[in-house]
């Protein structure tokens, strides 16, 4: 498309200009031969007038692909002739924010891989006389648990260990498997994975304290196995005198743009590099920007409830160590129970303006 209009208003954006494609009047000489898409000149648009990009995220920006799922480069409209064939041109301000989302989530899927891994905490040598456990339960509370008794000194495993089973409300742990399901190999949005485990009718294993307590810890008997509901706990049973840090919480539109970005950085990087950028990367740079936390439907309460009530029964019927009130497992936390697009694209744009983040060092350095 060389339409002198359209590349006009292609260097009206290039030098900070906000207004509508819609309201555009100006002419130039083409600069190329194609026009970037229309979702890459709204997203600049929007940039515009959120703050004051830096030349080369402008470009970058003009560059990007769309990745995903969704539409390809669109055309404006107006822009010269329809053609028959593709999509039907657009007035960019018309698009959704999830297609502006799409191109932002490839812009800052590369600033991730571009800053590398922070530099590794420092680690102490094992203690000998160590309390021999193991971790199971929750990937979000797991995680950063292990992490830190590894730092100390005190990591899991040993002879006979007790196994400690890392839990807390249902709702919660669903949002917490989707982001780590998200961040690791990619997952469908937050509504249709819960429609699909409501249809299917079971928790997943992770999250389902009972069955982890009878699936993964293999004959150890009753009394070596520990549901922790109450963080509190922990210390004691693994051996020190204070609490490991949790992670930090995100908010609904972070585990969501989480969700957009780790989708094109398992393309860029291999697998394992992929979830340790996810994790030490990206995860402190969205625990930087606060909002509503996510939560599950109102609709699915009751589904919720009769799966807490049978997980308290059978915690109680085989004897297994509870610490922290199983009732609890049926908690409401009040948040949003979707993640809005404008709130995401509004925290990538954020996002992008400030660079990332001012990150640590990178273990290349």
């Amino acid at each position: 498309m060389t339409d002198p209009r359209a590349w006009a208003w292609v260097e009206h954006l290039r030098q900070g200009g906000t207004t509508p494609w819609s309201e555009w009047a100006g002419r130039v000489e083409p600069a190329g031969a194609v026009v970037p898409g229309a979702q890459q000149l709204e997203l600049l648009r929007r940039l515009n007038q959120s703050g004051d990009p830096q030349p080369s995220l402008v470009e970058r920006v003009l560059a990007a692909s769309a990745p995903g799922r969704g539409q390809p480069d669109l055309e404006l409209v107006g822009a010269g002739r329809e053609s028959p064939f593709g999509p039907r041109p657009v007035d960019p301000a018309t698009l959704p924010e999830a297609e502006l989302v799409r191109v932002a989530a490839s812009i800052l899927a590369e600033d991730v891989v571009a800053a590398g891994l922070p530099a590794p905490p420092r680690v102490r040598r094992p203690r000998p006389w160590r309390r021999a456990y193991r971790l199971h339960g929750d990937p979000e509370l797991v995680a950063p648990v292990r992490d830190d008794l590894v730092a100390r000194g005190r990591p899991p495993g040993g002879r006979s260990p007790d196994h400690l089973i890392l839990a807390t409300d249902l709702s919660q742990m669903l949002v917490h498997l989707w982001t780590i399901r998200g961040f690791d190999a990619g997952v469908p949005g937050w509504r249709t994975w819960l429609r699909r485990m409501e249809e299917h009718g079971t928790l997943p294993t992770r999250i389902d304290p009972l069955r982890v307590a009878r699936r993964r810890t293999g004959r150890s008997a009753p009394d070596r196995i520990h549901v922790v509901l109450d963080p509190d706990a922990l210390p004691r049973l693994v051996g020190v005198r204070r609490a490991p840090r949790p992670a930090p919480g995100l908010a609904a539109e972070a585990r969501e743009l989480g969700r957009r970005i780790g989708a094109v950085v398992g393309v860029l990087v291999p697998a394992d590099r992929r979830k340790a950028l996810m994790r030490r990367r990206l995860w402190p740079w969205l625990a930087e920007h606060p909002g509503s936390p996510l939560v599950v439907p109102d609709a699915l309460d009751g589904w919720l409830g009769d799966h807490a009530g049978r997980i308290a029964e059978g915690l109680s019927r085989a004897g297994y160590a509870v610490h922290g009130n199983p009732e609890g497992l049926a908690l409401r936390r009040p948040g949003v129970d979707a993640p809005h697009p404008a709130a995401t694209l509004t925290l990538a744009m954020r996002m992008m303006l400030a660079g990332g983040s001012n990150a640590n060092p990178t273990e290349e350095e």
